[in-house]
């Protein structure tokens, strides 16, 4: 395959995700069609079929890069011992949900796929190196899983309220935001 052949499968795939986002701002998954998808890429039908196997397929891939994202940046911290490196790792978070604004408000938002919330919200809450950082300031092992879950449930929401008003707060003072919590 050559570069130009390259280019334009990405650019397929890019006015794929990016009409399907816009569709999901207004409508669940479930009433989006393959024909709406399409009709608002100005692609046709079966180019879509030579991607994806339906809306759900590119829905799910959407969500698999951007857990994958989340996963990969959170093994680059083996070991966080800091404020500054937990710090740094929140914002370099903040500054992928801001670079990729549209689809993880989407992603988290009623029009979203419940599963896909679940499984976020209980990789962070299960997350090792996070859990470690915050629940060693607490002494208390009963309240340590209470903890745990307000952080990261407080946390999204905190994100999901910080995208529906522009972001109005710059990153790194949300970071210091939500890492208050855990103190």
């Amino acid at each position: 395959m050559n570069e130009k052949e390259n280019r334009k499968i990405r650019y397929t795939k890019m006015v794929l995700r990016d009409s399907i986002i816009e569709l999901m701002k207004t409508k669940s998954i479930l009433n989006i069609t393959i024909k709406d998808i399409c009709e608002l890429a100005d692609i046709s039908r079966s180019t879509f079929y030579a991607h994806y196997k339906d809306q759900y397929d590119l829905l799910r891939q959407i969500e698999v890069e951007t857990f994958t994202y989340f996963e990969n940046m959170l093994n680059n911290y083996k070991d966080i011992n800091s404020k500054e490196e937990i710090t740094q790792m929140v914002a370099e978070m903040l500054t992928y949900i801001a670079n990729n604004r549209n689809s993880i408000q989407v992603l988290l938002s009623e029009n979203g796929d419940i599963n896909f919330q679940k499984k976020v919200f209980q990789h962070f809450t299960n997350h090792k190196q996070l859990t470690k950082y915050f629940l060693e300031k607490r002494q208390d092992n009963e309240t340590n899983a209470f903890n745990s879950v307000f952080l990261v449930y407080g946390s999204i929401g905190l994100v999901q309220y910080w995208l529906k008003n522009n972001q109005s707060i710059p990153i790194p003072k949300l970071a210091k935001i939500m890492l208050k919590w855990a103190e």
